[in-house]
């Protein structure tokens, strides 16, 4: 009856999505958390630190605030997920290279995150305030970080999206391991470090990324997830498969 079809639209047209949403861009976050934090071996890094959450939010913004009500017209949310999607792997890959000095070292990689996120948080104030007001309330909305409204095609993107990236990580982890030792010991155990290091944080970038284009910059979630994973499994590195699962249970 009719009680059946709205009951239907309510939970699989509402609510599943946004169920789906949140389980998966927790676990990405909470897998890029780990991944980062493992990579700079420093407790702080995580997409929050390093700049690419702000900078799929200054790109949004920018998007929302210059074409105003055009932005419908460019493809509604998908295009502003797109957005965010190339501007956090814009970012990310901007801090990377400007860390690089043969070999990312982890105090730099956080300390360069942080000066990157400053100027992108700057830019995204700056586009606010030079705004037209109606076109900031749609800004200040994506900007607070929300699953609402997600519908099943953001989640379709950002579920085969994840699974690539996690399929990545997965095959590529079993050599991380030996890079907690040092990046000495693990080069003479045959890892590749360097190569290593470099898909596993373009992953973790992308996943950021992915994250934020589906439900905005949600904070916090990459920095404690694997801090808590860590401590709750008794691993002396933050587990890559604990802090996804935890990152979904907080989201």
């Amino acid at each position: 009856g009719q009680g059946e079809q709205v009951d239907e639209f309510v939970v699989m047209d509402l609510r599943m999505p946004r169920a789906l949403a949140g389980l998966i861009v927790g676990i990405a976050l909470g897998v890029s958390g780990a991944i980062t934090q493992s990579v700079a071996r420093n407790p702080l890094a995580s997409p929050d630190i390093l700049g690419i959450t702000s900078g799929a939010s200054a790109v949004a913004v920018f998007l929302v605030t210059v074409s105003g009500g055009a932005a419908a017209a460019i493809g509604g949310t998908v295009g502003l997920s797109a957005a965010a999607l190339l501007g956090g792997l814009g970012t990310g890959l901007l801090v990377y290279f400007m860390a690089w000095r043969r070999g990312v070292d982890g105090f730099r990689l956080i300390l360069i995150g942080i000066s990157v996120t400053a100027v992108m948080q700057a830019l995204t104030t700056w586009l606010l305030v030079s705004a037209d007001i109606r076109d900031v309330a749609r800004a200040q909305a994506w900007l607070v970080g929300s699953l609402d409204g997600r519908s099943w095609g953001e989640v379709h993107i950002a579920f085969w999206g994840s699974l690539a990236l996690l399929l990545v990580v997965a095959t590529a982890a079993f050599q991380f391991k030996p890079m907690h030792l040092g990046d000495d010991v693990a080069a003479g155990l045959g890892v590749r470090y360097t190569r290593v290091r470099a898909v596993l944080l373009l992953c973790a970038v992308l996943l950021a990324a992915v994250a934020v284009s589906a439900a905005g910059p949600v904070p916090f979630v990459a920095l404690v997830a694997p801090q808590v994973a860590m401590r709750l499994a008794r691993c002396p590195t933050p587990p890559m498969v604990a802090s996804g699962l935890l990152g979904a249970l907080l989201l």
